[in-house]
C-alpha cells in the first residue's frame, strides 16, 4: 500500500480537497496580477522636451493646436519634432530627448532650414496623460538616458522570479508546503502594497523583486500542493487549471488597467484582490505525503481523520496502512516509536544534486528543464511578437490572458486520454512547425502570420501547462518541490532570454521564430524519451522514481494495480453488505 491509497478510500476530490483546492488556487490568481502588473506600471506615453516660456501655437504637420496637451496625443516618435512658438516669439522644434532653438525666424511654418541651436533635454517633460494619468515613468522621469531604468524593471522581477523558485522549492521539502504557502501569501500583500507607496525608483525596484520571490514562491509550492491532495483521475485537471487562475491574472490586470490609470492606485486594487485568502490560509493543513515521507505519523492519522469526517465517510484508514512493505504490527511499532526515531536518526540532507543521482536521473533532468525553458522562451516570444496586432492594448492583453483558457482545456483531455508525454512532445513539435511556417509566410499576409502565432502560442501554452504536473508525477516527495522550484527556475531564465531574443530581429525580422522553432522541435523530440506517468502513482522515494517507465517493473505494477484494485472492490462490498 501506498499513500496514494487514501484517495481511493475518501475519494479523489470531494468536499475536503475541492475547499483546499479553490482556496489555493484563489492565491494563484494574485501571482497571475503581479506577473503582469509591470505592463502597466512602467507604460511611457508620448512625451517631448519642455521649454521656458508660454506656449501659444503648436504645429505638427498639419496639425495645428494652442497646446502640447492637444497634440500629443496624435504625435508619433518616428513622424518628426513638434514645431512650437511662444508668448516672446521664438520658436521650438521639440522631439523627445532635444529642443532646438530656430534663430531668425521669418514665418511659423512647420518646415525650417535656416539655423538652430540645438540643447538637451534638461530633465523637464512634457507627457500626453490622456492615456496614461500617472506612471513611474511620469513620476521619475525615466526617458531618455534614463530609459534604461525602466526597462530594468521587468528584468529585475524576472530574477527574483529565478531565485524564489528555487529557493523556496527547496525550503518546502524541508520545513513543509503550508509554512511556505502561508508565508508567501502574506508577502504578496504586503509587499504589493509597499511597492505603491515607494518614494523612489530605487525601492521600487528592491520591493519588486522581493515581491517576485514570494510570488514565484507561491506558485512552485502550490503546484505540488494541490498535487499531493488530490488523486490521480483529478490530478490533470486540478493542476492545468491552476495555469487558468493565472491567466485570470492576466485579465484582472487589464481590466484594471483600463479603468484605473495612476499606477499607484492601480498597484493598491490588484494587491487587494486576493487578500480574503489570508483570513483562512492558516487553517490550511499539511500534505499527507510529506507527512509520511517525514515520518509524522500522528500527525498523519489526525489528517486522516479530519478527511473522512469533512467528507462524510467513516474513519476506516489508519496511518500505517499507508506504510508500503510493512505490516500491521511493524506500523504500530513505527507509530509508538516515531519520537525517540526521529530524534536519534538525523534527517538525510537533500540538494539539487539528487536530481541527476543516475544517469537516467540525469537524463531526464535535463530534458525537463529543456521543456520548462523553451515553454516559458516560447510564450514569451510569441507575446512579445504580437504587439503588431494593433487594436486597443487593454483589449489585446484580456485577449492574451483568455486565449490560455482553451489551450489548458484541450490539454487536460489530451493529457487523460493519450497521457502526458504524448501530449507534450507534439504540442512542442507543432510549436516549431508553426515558427518554421511564419517564416516562410509572405510579409503582405499579415492574417495568416498572426493565426500561425496564435497556433504557436497555442501549442507551447499546453506544453508549458504540463510541464507543472508532469514534472511533480516523475520526482518522488522528498525532492519533488526542489524538483519543480529548478524547473520554474529554468523556467524563468526563459522569460529573461526572450526579450532578448526578441531584440535579435534587428539582425533578421525572423530570427526569434527560427531559433525558437528550431529549440522547439528538438525537445520535442527529446521528450518522446521521458516515461509516461498517467494513471501511475506519485513516486515516493528516488528508486521508485528512477523505475518509472522501466520495463522490467512494468509486469509487478501491472500485478499490484490488479491486487489493489481487487481489494478495493472488497472493501466496497464489505461496506454495502
Amino acid at each position: 500500500m501506498t499513500v496514494e491509497r487514501l484517495f481511493d478510500e475518501y475519494g479523489h476530490f470531494k468536499r475536503f480537497q475541492a475547499c483546499l483546492y479553490f482556496a489555493a488556487v484563489f492565491q494563484a490568481i494574485a501571482c497571475g496580477i503581479h506577473y503582469l502588473a509591470s505592463v502597466f506600471l512602467v507604460e511611457t506615453p508620448n512625451f517631448v522636451c519642455s521649454i521656458p516660456g508660454n506656449i501659444t501655437d503648436v504645429l505638427y504637420g498639419n496639425i495645428t493646436g494652442t497646446s502640447l496637451e492637444s497634440i500629443l496625443p496624435v504625435m508619433k516618435p518616428a513622424g518628426g519634432p513638434l514645431v512650437v512658438r511662444t508668448s516672446e516669439g521664438e520658436q521650438w522644434e521639440l522631439s523627445q530627448c532635444r529642443s532646438a532653438l530656430r534663430i531668425d525666424p521669418q514665418d511659423f511654418t512647420y518646415d525650417y532650414y535656416g539655423n538652430k541651436t540645438m540643447k538637451e533635454c534638461s530633465g523637464n517633460f512634457v507627457y500626453d496623460h490622456s492615456e496614461i494619468h500617472q506612471s513611474i515613468v511620469t513620476d521619475w522621469d525615466l526617458v531618455c538616458e534614463k530609459e534604461w531604468l525602466a526597462k530594468l524593471c521587468q528584468p529585475t522581477f524576472m530574477l527574483g522570479v529565478l531565485i524564489g523558485a528555487l529557493l523556496f522549492g527547496d525550503i518546502a521539502d524541508r520545513i513543509g508546503r503550508v509554512r511556505i504557502l502561508m508565508f508567501t501569501s502574506v508577502c504578496q500583500f504586503g509587499l504589493g502594497v509597499a511597492v505603491a507607496f515607494s518614494l523612489n525608483y530605487y525601492l521600487f525596484v528592491v520591493l519588486r523583486f522581493l515581491l517576485a520571490m514570494v510570488s514565484s514562491g507561491y506558485l512552485v509550492v502550490v503546484f505540488v500542493y494541490v498535487t499531493e491532495f488530490t488523486g490521480s483521475k483529478v490530478r490533470t485537471w486540478t493542476s492545468m487549471h491552476i495555469h487558468a487562475a493565472f491567466a485570470v491574472g492576466i485579465m484582472v490586470v487589464a481590466l484594471t488597467g483600463y479603468l484605473v490609470r495612476v499606477w499607484w492606485i492601480y498597484q493598491i486594487i490588484l494587491s487587494t484582490c486576493t487578500s480574503p485568502f489570508l483570513l483562512f490560509c492558516w487553517k490550511f493543513p499539511e500534505t499527507p505525503f510529506y507527512l509520511m515521507a517525514k515520518g509524522r505519523y500522528k500527525e498523519t492519522q489526525a489528517l486522516l481523520d479530519t478527511i473522512a469526517r469533512f467528507n462524510g465517510l467513516e474513519c476506516r484508514l489508519k496511518a500505517e496502512d499507508l506504510l508500503e512493505q510493512v505490516n500491521m504490527e511493524n506500523g504500530k511499532a513505527l507509530l509508538e516509536r516515531e519520537e525517540e526515531e526521529r530524534s536519534t536518526q538525523p534527517e538525510k540532507k537533500l540538494s539539487i544534486l539528487d536530481l541527476f543521482g543516475s544517469w537516467r536521473m540525469a537524463g531526464r533532468s535535463c530534458t525537463v528543464w529543456a521543456i520548462w525553458f523553451i515553454g516559458s522562451l516560447g510564450y514569451y516570444v510569441f507575446s512579445l511578437g504580437s504587439v503588431n496586432l494593433g487594436g486597443n492594448q487593454y483589449v489585446n492583453l484580456f485577449l492574451a490572458g483568455a486565449v490560455e483558457v482553451p489551450s489548458y482545456l484541450v490539454g487536460c483531455f489530451a493529457m487523460d486520454r493519450i497521457g502526458r508525454k504524448k501530449t507534450c512532445a507534439p504540442a512542442l513539435l507543432l510549436a516549431g512547425v508553426a515558427c518554421m511556417l511564419i517564416i516562410v509566410v509572405p510579409p503582405e499576409i499579415e492574417s495568416l502570420a498572426i493565426a500561425l502565432s496564435m497556433i504557436g502560442k497555442f501549442a507551447v501554452a499546453i506544453a508549458f501547462g504540463l510541464i507543472y504536473l508532469y514534472t511533480c508525477e516523475l520526482y518522488p516527495t522528498v525532492i519533488r518541490s526542489l524538483a519543480v522550484g529548478s524547473g520554474s527556475m529554468m523556467c524563468r531564465v526563459g522569460s529573461v532570454v526572450a526579450p532578448f531574443c526578441v531584440y535579435l530581429a534587428d539582425v533578421w525580422i525572423y530570427l526569434p521564430q527560427l531559433i525558437v522553432g528550431i529549440l522547439a522541435f528538438i525537445i520535442g523530440v527529446l521528450t518522446l524519451l521521458l516515461p509516461e506517468t498517467l494513471g501511475k502513482p506519485l513516486p515516493t522515494t528516488l528508486e521508485e522514481a528512477e523505475s518509472l517507465g522501466h520495463n522490467p517493473s512494468k509486469k509487478k505494477s501491472t500485478l499490484d494495480t490488479k491486487y489493489a484494485e481487487d481489494g478495493l472492490e472488497l472493501n466496497q462490498h464489505g461496506a454495502k453488505a
